[in-house]
């Protein structure tokens, strides 16, 4: 088998990697709940990584031609242009999921460099599949906004790493959301596959970037990620169904907590989601 030429050629053959058959059908169902804006669908997260479906919740991007032709509601396309993604729940043949949606230019500017936080490079510079793409010039331009990623992970974790600037990215990304996982996760997703991470690392162009710059972009990566998790937290009450409830699952899961939703909090989830949240930084639940 010839070595990738490129970044790009790796970003390519991983994409392409066989995924259950259930996986590709959820895609598929994800776009066609868009219609004819939807123009590709990413897999990626932690059932990605475990290679297990069952009883887990499947993480998607959608990503489309435009916010105003992927929905009805005028509504959900301001809101996806003013605060994205939007999230959506999902469920196809038995298994359940969540997709987030961005538009192509959207998704490709929050790969790169001039992304304001962290949340989407973050997420593509780890192992992705492509499952579903409108045509080939779909494809090209998901191929080409993910190759965009790891470059920019290694940019501004380089310059600041003692030793392994994986490592150093994922933890301070970390950092900059209201995250559940324990300390330690980081490390725990370059040890699932090292010689990925290394040869995503010899064949990526990185820019040159300071230690001084580096430390005061992951200050601003900081300030604006709670702050946009915060504000998200809030949105996904009006566009995810469930989403406290979602949330409570998910910390729960991660962080070993027993959180219960109550009935008030489903019917105010805008105000439950705000009482719980300080409850939970309290607690270390979320950092």
């Amino acid at each position: 088998m010839r070595p990738p030429e490129s970044l790009l050629d790796r970003v390519r053959a991983e994409l392409a990697l066989p995924v259950d058959p259930r996986v590709s059908a959820m895609a598929a169902a994800v776009a066609a709940a868009h219609g004819d804006a939807s123009r590709a669908v990413l897999f990626y997260g932690s059932c990605l990584r475990q290679q297990q479906l069952d009883g887990l919740m499947l993480d998607f991007y959608l990503i489309v031609s435009d916010y105003r032709a992927a929905y009805r509601s005028r509504w959900l396309a301001f809101a996806n242009r003013a605060v994205p993604p939007n999230v959506f729940p999902f469920e196809h043949d038995g298994l359940a999921a969540k997709y987030a949606v961005l538009s192509e230019a959207d998704f490709r500017a929050r790969c790169g460099m001039e992304a304001r936080d962290v949340s989407v490079w973050a997420r593509f510079a780890q192992p992705t599949r492509l499952v579903w793409a409108r045509d080939a010039a779909a494809r090209d331009a998901a191929e080409h906004s993910v190759a965009r990623a790891a470059p920019t992970l290694l940019a501004w974790s380089r310059p600041l790493a003692a030793q392994d600037a994986w490592r150093e990215g994922f933890a301070r990304t970390y950092g900059c959301e209201l995250r559940a996982e324990r300390k330690g996760r980081e490390t725990s997703i370059v040890d699932l596959e090292p010689e990925r991470y290394r040869e995503f690392a010899a064949l990526a162009e990185v820019p040159e970037v300071s230690p001084a710059d580096a430390e005061r972009a992951w200050r601003r990566f900081r300030r604006r990620g709670k702050l946009l998790s915060v504000v998200r937290l809030a949105k996904a009450t009006t566009t995810f169904a469930g989403g406290v409830d979602y949330l409570a699952w998910k910390i729960n899961r991660h962080a070993g907590t027993a959180i219960v939703v109550k009935p008030w909090q489903r019917r105010w989830p805008i105000l439950g989601a705000m009482v719980l949240l300080p409850r939970l930084l309290r607690q270390g639940a979320i950092r």
